[in-house]
Formats: structure tokens, sequence, C-alpha cells
């Protein structure tokens, strides 16, 4: 007999690679095994580079965050649904959870463009009410856990670190880890951050 899922993730693809990356599906295979069903999607400009088979730049934002909102109006209502993302689309999701009152999941949130720390994409990260974990690999270039230990986020933001992680989460071969330990560890941190939010509801 099949367990049925404890919540729904909707999950947003980066900037460079879509809802087939191995990441995202690694990813996904990981959150199914802590019985969490991924809902993954591809954004319109995603979908028309996969179609003419050549790489194209992300939409605007408000393009991306209404995608986002389309994605979650089609989606059923019959488990408890968080928002999340890898990079750019954890940015679109964590974007969205005040406006939908949902809880979300950020893997590799990119705090500032790489090489420009004083750029700060934070702004609505000090705001927010809804309950928000972040994954960050420990070496991630867009944030790593020295430049974010200084910045003020809401008392709703959670923050986990990968040892040693980079953006993708990969960590150095000296540090005796590797990429698919640390999103098994993503997997279960999440798991671990639903079941307390459901726990609190």
């Amino acid at each position: 007999m099949k367990t049925k899922p404890i919540a729904r993730v909707l999950l947003a693809h980066g900037a460079g690679a879509g809802s087939d990356s191995e990441f995202m599906q690694a990813l996904a295979e990981q959150l199914q095994a802590q019985h969490i069903e991924p809902v993954l999607f591809d954004f319109p400009y995603m979908v028309k580079a996969k179609a003419l088979n050549k790489k194209r730049p992300p939409d605007r934002l408000p393009v991306l965050l209404q995608a986002m909102t389309e994605q979650v109006e089609s989606l059923p209502t019959d488990l408890p649904l968080y928002l999340a993302g890898k990079s750019m689309g954890g940015r679109v999701a964590t974007m969205l959870l005040d406006t939908l009152k949902l809880p979300g999941i950020a893997y590799g949130y990119p705090f500032h463009p790489i090489g420009k720390p004083e750029r700060l994409r934070v702004e609505h990260l000090q705001q927010l009410e809804q309950p928000l974990l972040i994954v960050q690999g420990e070496r991630d270039t867009f944030g790593n856990q020295q430049e974010v230990a200084g910045y003020s986020l809401s008392r709703s933001v959670e923050l986990a670190w990968l040892a040693d992680g980079d953006h993708s989460f990969k960590p150095r071969k000296a540090s005796g880890l590797n990429q698919q330990q640390h999103i098994q560890q993503a997997a279960l941190l999440s798991a671990r951050f639903i079941q307390e939010q459901l726990c609190s509801d």
C-alpha cells in the first residue's frame, strides 16, 4: 500500500537549468522518499528555450511571479502546499509566500549576484510573516555563511547550512562529503520543517 504524502511542494527551477536538470530531479526524488509530493514545472522562458533548443534569458520578475501563481492555482487542495525553488526559483517562491499565505523552502537562495555582495535581495525577507526554510551551502557564492550571518532577516526565516557546499550543494572532495548526500540532507531538513509546520497548525 502506497503511503499518502504528508504535503505537496511546488518546486521552481533556477535561472540556467529547467525542471529536468539533474539537481531538480535528484531533489524531487529525495523529497518523495520523505513522503512529500514534488510538483515540478518550467517558467515560460524555459518552455520556449526547450522548444527552440537554445538558451534564453529568464523572464522578468512579474512574469515569473505570475507563472508560479498560476501553477499554485492549478493544483488540487487535498494536501498542505509549500512553495519552493532552487536559486532564482526560490527567490520567486519567497516573494509569493505572504501574498498567497503559504510557507516555503528555498534551496540555495541568491542573496546577492555573484561578486556583488552590496546588491542584496533580502528586503522582503526582512518583513516576511510566513515560515521559510533556506537550505544553503556554506560556500555559496550568492551568499555564504559569513555574509548571511550579518543580514537582519525576519524571525520567520530559518537557515540550515550544508557543510562546505557550493550554490548547488557540491562540497569539495577534501570534505569527505558529496553532492548527493547534501541533496538528501536538504530533503530531510525539508521534511522536518514541514512536520514542524503541520504540528503547529
